[in-house]
This record gives structure tokens, C-alpha cells and sequence, in this order.
């Protein structure tokens, strides 16, 4: 079984990237077997040049992958290679996806039903109020959200969820141990106490510009779809949406002024296709096909886990459709909570809601 260090140094390798590194792993298996494989052996493989093959053969890099793996043992941060049981699914069924993840906290199975919120870095107060919203209906309905811990859309969405009491994942553009931006140091610890940090950037890393990118793809790769909230035409978040598209992800985004430059990129790729959307509702109805697909393979619609608030708000529920209202007064719950659970139970197949905002149970 290959060691952490061994995984480390195969994503370090000069010029061997993602894609030829699992072609690697598919042949020969291992990153151990990797670096002992021959040159004969290594030239077999589709794609590998000499160089490359020359670059693994005398990799000179086995100090620094050593440091790698004892920094992040020392800063409890895990080292996930392609092949842990620990490495996201979704990420390993999608391409150009990283050999090596660096966690902290617990990434669990049903992150994997994750929407993605990003946008501008420096957002309107209306960006400020429909992230809010939006994420934190999204994660009292049992979505987790994903972001990038980048100032502004991305924090708040984080913020969100933790408000919701839902899980969180943040996708950094360095290493865990580097708190970037630095006011969010103890955002971030909250998240890998509740949720989960991930990198692919070995600890130490600064957030060079040309990280974010690379980091977008793993934010995308996570999600069933991507929110843009707010972003001008030149914003990342719109990289995060490309990378949506050539992952077969949903594109969803919040229309916005159209005198706001923050709201260019969003009305545009709105013109392109994606998705628009004013509540939690337009993305979950979007992706009920997904949803109910999950539904159906957990085998849970006849005796689904409920909370207990969620028994109580069934236990006032019939067949006849009920208002919002009326449900929340009968509950004595806020109405936003009362929708949280509502949702919660409509992606359990427990509740229908008919025009008004009127629940019954299916």
C-alpha cells in the first residue's frame, strides 16, 4: 500500500498532470509500483513521452513529498490519494480532478448532493441578502454548500449554512494551514469542525493568483450545480461555471441589475443558458430528477429518518394542502424554519407543495 509521501510525490512529478496520472494508476496501479516501474513499461503508456517518463524515473523531489506528508500529519490535515476510500466519489468520476487531496475535517456521502454558491469577492448589499437566503434555505433543506472562502459571495454562503445549521465545504486556493483571506481564520475552523476543508495544494502554499483556477474545478467538480450569484464579466466565478458546464453540471444564476457591473457576468451567461434564479426552490425543482434518483436508490421513502422537528411538522400535515401560515402558527416556528423543514421533507418524497406555498404530505 503506497504511503502518503508516495501519493504526494506523483502529484509533484514535472509535466505528468492529472489526466496522465490516473492513466498511471489504471496501469500500473500504485504510485509505488509507479516510480519502480521500468522505462520499457513506462513507454507502453498512450501519451507518455520520454520526458515525462524520464521525469518519473529520476524524480528528485522525494525529500519535499516526505515534508508534505509530516507537515499536514502535524497540523492534522489528511493526505486523500486518488484510491482512499476518503476521496470524494464525484471527484473521482470527473476528469482532470487531482490525484491528491489534502483534507481537513470530514467530507461525508451525502456531500455529495452539493450546490456551489460563488460570486463577487466584492458584492452590493443585494448579493449580501439573496446569498443569505438562498444558502441558507438550500442548507436547512439538507444541501451542502460549497465555496471557495474567498471575501465577499463566497464567505457569505459559508456563513449561511453554518446560520442554517447545515454543512459546509470550503475549497481553498492554498494550503489549509494558510488562512487566506486572513479574517477568515475562524470561519474556517469552524468549517473543518462541522464540515469540511479541502486543497489540493500541500500545506505551506500562498494563494498565488494562478491557484484559483485550478481550485475552481474541484469547487464545481464537488457540486449537482453551481449558484453565481454576483460576478462581473471578467470574474472567476465564471471560470467555476465553465468548469460546471464541462463537468455536466447545472449553471444557475441570480439576475441582477443591469446597471451593476458586478451583475454583467451573471445577466450574461443568464442570456447563455443558465438557469435563473430568485429562491432555493428554482434549484431544487431543477434537480428533482437527481434528487428523486437518490430518493429512490436509498430505499427510503417508505420508513425515512426524520428529525424530530420533522415528525411534529408531519404529524400536522394531511392530505389536504396546508399554508405556510397556517403550518407555522400550528408548529410555533418561524416561517423560514418551517420552510426549512418543509424542504428537508420534499427531498425525502414525505411532503408535495401545491401554488401558494401550501404543503400536504405525498
Amino acid at each position: 500500500m503506497s504511503s502518503a509521501a508516495d501519493w504526494i510525490a506523483l502529484s509533484l512529478v514535472p509535466d505528468v498532470g492529472p489526466v496522465m496520472a490516473k492513466k498511471l494508476l489504471t496501469a500500473f496501479g500504485s504510485p509505488e509500483n509507479i516510480f519502480a516501474a521500468g522505462q520499457s513499461d513506462l513507454h507502453e503508456i498512450k501519451g507518455l513521452t520520454r520526458e515525462r517518463a524520464a521525469h518519473i524515473r529520476d524524480f528528485r523531489f522525494r525529500d519535499m513529498a516526505e515534508a508534505y506528508s509530516k507537515a499536514a500529519e502535524k497540523k492534522g490535515i489528511r493526505v486523500v490519494g486518488y484510491h482512499d476510500p476518503l476521496y470524494p466519489d464525484v471527484l473521482r468520476e470527473t476528469e482532470g480532478t487531482p490525484v491528491v487531496l489534502y483534507m481537513k475535517g470530514e467530507y461525508l456521502p451525502a456531500d455529495r448532493y452539493g450546490i456551489a454558491v460563488v460570486g463577487s469577492r466584492d458584492n452590493s448589499p443585494y448579493g449580501e441578502q439573496v446569498t443569505r437566503k438562498i444558502a441558507q434555505d438550500l442548507a436547512a433543506a439538507g444541501f451542502t454548500i460549497i465555496s471557495g472562502m474567498a471575501r465577499g459571495i463566497d464567505t457569505l454562503s459559508h456563513a449561511a449554512a453554518l446560520a442554517a445549521g447545515g454543512r459546509t465545504i470550503a475549497v481553498l486556493g492554498s494550503g489549509l494551514d494558510v488562512y487566506y483571506p486572513s479574517e477568515n481564520r475562524a470561519l474556517m475552523e469552524r468549517i473543518t469542525r462541522s464540515g469540511c476543508g479541502l486543497s489540493e495544494f500541500p500545506p505551506g502554499t500562498m494563494p498565488h493568483r494562478e491557484n484559483f483556477p485550478r481550485r475552481n474545478r474541484i469547487i464545481s467538480g464537488l457540486a449537482l450545480g453551481v449558484l453565481v450569484v454576483e460576478a462581473a464579466v471578467d470574474s472567476g466565478s465564471l471560470i467555476t461555471a465553465q468548469y460546471a458546464l464541462e463537468q455536466n453540471r447545472e449553471v444557475f444564476a441570480v439576475p441582477g441589475n443591469i446597471t451593476s457591473r458586478n451583475s454583467a457576468g451573471t445577466n450574461r451567461i443568464i442570456r447563455q443558458g443558465a438557469r435563473v434564479v430568485t429562491e432555493a426552490r428554482d434549484i431544487i425543482e431543477e434537480l428533482a430528477p437527481v434528487l428523486k434518483g437518490f430518493i429512490s436508490a436509498s430505499n427510503t421513502a417508505p420508513q425515512v429518518e426524520m428529525s424530530d422537528e420533522e415528525s411534529r411538522i408531519c404529524a400536522v400535515l394531511s392530505r389536504e394542502p396546508k399554508h405556510i401560515d397556517v403550518l407555522s402558527r400550528e408548529m410555533t416556528l418561524p416561517v423560514h424554519r418551517a420552510l426549512g423543514l418543509l424542504l428537508s421533507l420534499e427531498i425525502k418524497g414525505v411532503v408535495r407543495q401545491s401554488s401558494g406555498k401550501r404543503f400536504y404530505l405525498a
